[in-house]
């Protein structure tokens, strides 16, 4: 059983939360989020906000603070081969309420279809709130280019 290693990062004027699943391999080395220099999620994000690619865990934080951005994952534990999301069982969920009582949050986002479907299955219930499906920015999803992903993803710039 692993125990997510990264803690979410937030404060009281973020107002998209945007969940992926669990942490990578990489990222858990790294001990921040989409850690794989391959995942595509900081190149994403950074063109939706005209901004350059954040490269250090510092920048990073500081961009997600600076953009209103709360990030997370959905799992708080999991046993997984790897970081495939498709052997992912075991599943227990992060407490989202430390960030949803602190912050107000207008739109929860979920950072794949595996993502959608483990917040759709057990945090849906507990929040009520609906969570919206973006393309993985994963190198698995390898179908989708950067600028397609970007056309997607641009609704994560609310304010």
């Amino acid at each position: 059983m692993l125990i997510h290693p990264i803690p979410p990062v937030f404060d009281k004027d973020s107002r998209v939360l945007i969940l992926g699943s669990f942490p990578s391999v990489r990222s858990r080395e790294e001990g921040f989020f989409y850690g794989h220099p391959q995942n595509r999620f900081w190149k994403v994000a950074a063109k939706v906000f005209g901004e350059n690619t954040p490269l250090t865990v510092e920048d990073k934080k500081d961009f997600l603070i600076r953009n209103h951005i709360a990030l997370w994952d959905v799992i708080g534990s999991c046993e997984i081969d790897g970081s495939a999301d498709s052997s992912i069982r075991n599943v227990t969920v992060n407490d989202l309420s430390v960030i949803l009582e602190t912050a107000d949050i207008q739109e929860i986002f979920l950072n794949g279809r595996k993502a959608y479907q483990l917040y759709q299955k057990y945090m849906y219930p507990d929040t009520l709130r609906e969570g919206i499906c973006l393309p993985s920015t994963s190198p698995a999803n390898a179908a989708w280019s950067i600028e397609k992903l970007t056309d997607s993803w641009i609704k994560i710039r609310i304010r």
